[in-house]
């Protein structure tokens, strides 16, 4: 996989934002690959395709690219907000890629894909609507709350401009494709109870994670049951095997 960008292919722009959008892009479609399947190549959408910026050609996996000249930090701005949150909730949200690329030398340092079964209403963040003297008075953004995402859901494809094995990709992605048959509230809580077990050392107990009751509970306002929604989600990990359970409320990460 080549790490530097085609810097050919942004000759006839003048734009530094078109510049970066048109380089980017461009790597990608030469380099990426649908980690869903096997097909080694995607194909580019119309540049008026809302959301989707990829999709591949054997599975008809969707992709959008989000590439920063800097790190991503824990949250990334994004495209219009109600097109996107339309998506999630009638599952057809694409799948994220996440790219940080060097400027001075137009390298690609890290791109992360977050699978869209990792994807809910609650990690997409609505900006304030445009003032109404900018030139597009009213449109309102979003962000994407990386932060709040479990490590699990964040799977690097390249990492410090090495490529990370496609096998290995491949393999994160199928550990958590049983998410695709939950449904979004439980998508939500399965990701945040994940969160929370990655925080904890490889064995815990149910105490442990009940330590975190208080901030689910603002995490999710309208569930009054924090308790029993937590041991559901830890046996639903356990289920597809994420957690061991050990003894009578002991349990063990799989893959730590």
């Amino acid at each position: 996989m080549e790490v530097t960008l085609d810097l050919k292919s942004g000759q006839s722009y003048h734009s530094k934002s078109q510049i970066a959008r048109v380089l980017t892009e461009k790597w990608f479609l030469d380099n990426g690959y649908c980690p869903a399947c096997s097909s080694e190549e995607l194909t580019q959408t119309p540049n008026n395709e809302k959301v989707v910026d990829f999709v591949c050609p054997a599975c008809a996996s969707k992709y959008q690219l989000k590439a920063k000249s800097h790190h991503l930090g824990k949250s990334v701005a994004n495209g219009a907000y109600q097109p996107k949150i339309d998506m999630i909730r009638a599952g057809t949200a694409p799948n994220w890629f996440f790219m940080e690329y060097e400027k001075k030398d137009w390298t690609v340092e890290n791109v992360m894909l977050v699978p869209a079964h990792f994807v809910t209403p609650e990690i997409v963040q609505r900006r304030n609507p445009l003032k109404p003297t900018a030139r597009r008075a009213g449109w309102v953004g979003s962000n994407v709350l990386i932060g709040r995402l479990p490590l699990d859901a964040r799977i690097y494809i390249v990492r410090d401009s090495e490529e990370v094995p496609r096998a290995h990709v491949r393999e994160e992605w199928k550990r958590f494709e049983f998410l695709k048959n939950q449904s979004l509230e439980s998508k939500g809580w399965l990701s945040d109870v994940l969160a929370v077990v990655r925080s904890l050392p490889r064995e815990f107990a149910l105490a442990d994670a009940y330590a975190f009751e208080g901030k689910l509970a603002k995490l999710h306002p309208d569930n009054k049951h924090v308790r029993p929604k937590i041991r559901q989600q830890l046996q639903i990990l356990r289920d597809n095997g994420i957690l061991e359970f050990v003894a009578a409320g002991k349990y063990r990460t799989q893959n730590p």
